[in-house]
């Protein structure tokens, strides 16, 4: 049996966008993560607790996401990167309405 996998457009710190595959039920974060893109350090392992895997979602797809919880949205206040579509990869479980989502990863805080 082949495992279910989704379809990510992910455009990296230097504006190159990637077409990567990942398995349903991981999260975005660690797809991105094994795919080789090294732009994300996710510093607590994908825990909710250092905003290190901040992306921004593409509009089209804000509809399908699961919602925000409340340390996610503490976590992103203190970004200033933050923008409309910003989320933590960490805490968006990849799922078959998510194929074919373009993600920008977010610049890390300096």
């Amino acid at each position: 049996m082949t495992e279910a996998t989704i379809q990510l457009h992910v455009v990296d710190l230097a504006g190159e966008t990637r077409t990567i595959d990942g398995a349903i039920g991981t999260s975005l974060m660690e797809i991105i993560r094994s795919s080789g893109i090294d732009d994300i350090p996710a510093y607590c392992g994908g825990c909710c607790s250092c905003a290190s895997c901040h992306v921004h979602v593409d509009a089209d797809f804000a509809a399908v996401l699961p919602p925000m919880s409340q340390d996610e949205d503490d976590l992103l206040d203190g970004s200033e990167h933050r923008a409309a579509g910003s989320r933590l990869s960490c805490q968006i479980p990849a799922s078959a309405a998510l194929s074919g989502i373009r993600l920008t990863i977010a610049p890390q805080q300096e």
